[in-house]
């Protein structure tokens, strides 16, 4: 056996992971097209220049904010604006902010039990926050890819005291309710008593598929979480909003959570941007999310693909999902190369399997993706399949 390939033999999963995913991040970085370029693709330098640009949102001469004053009041007011609700509270993390409104709406409603989708964030993304931190207790009402009906609200076998909505729900494939489904449901849960909270994290981008304005989308529930950075492209933050009582219990538990941060004024004046610039723009990429949608079904379908899907078929935001029946490190391999050696990123998000010999990754369409026609799309599908190994094709 030679030395190099010893090497290769001791070379683990982990380390072959990182490593594509090294590829993966310098091939985007140089990519002459991609679905979207994040902020957290890009240098330290080209970041700061946001907040050079943020003099049409904000006066850059006014003294920096303390402990959430000055521009982060002036952020929070936009929200409760947007929101159309009473009142709105800046947040370091959605993950802070979530635990902070469900534990005040428990201390409200007498009762820890929180009704929520086991495919929900605080279910898979928290490390069982809500209930080894906050004290609540999450029960769930369905695990199947979708939201929860009225009928699985209405007849839940036990109490609970709010009801959590992820809109989208991201691990289903950023799927919607129609605008009927989720007003049954929000009444279902009021037959209970029970509040309801919005986990809207990307609820920015759900105006087009409910065919409402945001004001009426989160007048339906108590209070709802917002991020600043999944869509409008800000540095990080959310936002809390709801009633005024509420909003100002939650400000006592940011301090007590260690949220209360001396300085927030970059992150602050970069929502600001994001709202200014980037959420007038939302429709459009969700507009042309489904033009893409639709390419890459037609690109797979002529390519001879077995069983590709794109879920939703019609994507209810602008990110959506694509199952191929390959194994993860199959596709992602096939798509670092596509985008090494033709500058062109199809997939550029990792790869997660999805059962056997079947994988799952999301597609993230922005600005950069309006560049996309549908033959681009389809193209470059070409290119991706032509890579996949003779064998498993």
């Amino acid at each position: 056996m030679t030395d190099t390939a010893e090497h290769d033999d001791q070379v683990t999963d982990e380390d072959r992971g990182t490593r594509l995913r090294e590829r993966r991040l310098a091939a985007h970085r140089t990519a002459r097209r991609v679905f979207a370029r994040f902020g957290f693709h890009r240098t330290l330098r080209e970041r700061l220049a946001v907040l050079a640009e943020a003099e049409d949102v904000h006066d850059l001469d006014e003294l920096s904010d303390v402990y959430g004053d000055g521009v982060v009041e002036v952020l929070e007011t936009k929200v409760a604006g947007l929101l159309g609700t009473e009142a709105a509270v800046f947040f370091p993390t959605g993950t802070m902010a979530q635990q902070v409104a469900l534990r005040c709406w428990a201390g409200r409603t007498g009762n820890p039990a929180v009704a929520l989708h086991a495919l929900s964030h605080p279910e898979v993304h928290e490390r069982n926050a809500l209930s080894e931190v906050a004290g609540l207790r999450p029960v769930r009402l369905t695990g199947e890819p979708r939201l929860p009906t009225a009928a699985e609200v209405r007849d839940f076998e036990e109490p609970f005291g709010a009801l959590m909505l992820e809109l989208p729900l991201r691990d289903a494939g950023f799927v919607l309710p129609t605008w009927e489904e989720l007003t049954e449901v929000v009444e279902a849960a009021r037959e209970r008593d029970a509040v309801v909270h919005f986990d809207g994290a990307r609820l920015w981008e759900s105006t087009v598929h409910f065919g409402r304005p945001l004001e009426e989308i989160a007048g339906l529930a108590d209070s709802v979480y917002v991020s600043f950075y999944k869509s409008l492209e800000a540095f990080g933050g959310a936002a809390l909003a709801g009633p005024k009582e509420l909003v100002e219990e939650a400000r006592a538990w940011r301090h007590r959570y260690g949220g209360m941060v001396f300085q927030q004024f970059p992150t602050a004046l970069s929502a600001l941007v994001g709202l200014e610039r980037q959420l007038p723009r939302l429709p459009e990429y969700v507009a042309h999310a489904r033009v893409v949608a639709a390419a890459l079904r037609e690109g797979f379908a002529a390519a001879g693909v077995p069983w590709a899907r794109v879920h939703p078929e019609v994507p209810h935001t602008h990110d959506f999902q694509v199952w191929l029946p390959y194994e993860p490190d199959v596709l992602a391999e096939a798509a670092v190369r596509t985008a090494e050696e033709t500058g062109v990123v199809l997939f550029g998000s990792a790869w997660s399997r999805g059962g056997p010999g079947l994988a799952l990754t999301e597609v993230h369409v922005r600005a950069a993706g309006l560049e996309w026609t549908a033959e681009d799309v389809k193209a470059a599908v070409a290119e991706f399949t032509a890579r996949l190994p003779e064998r498993v094709r």
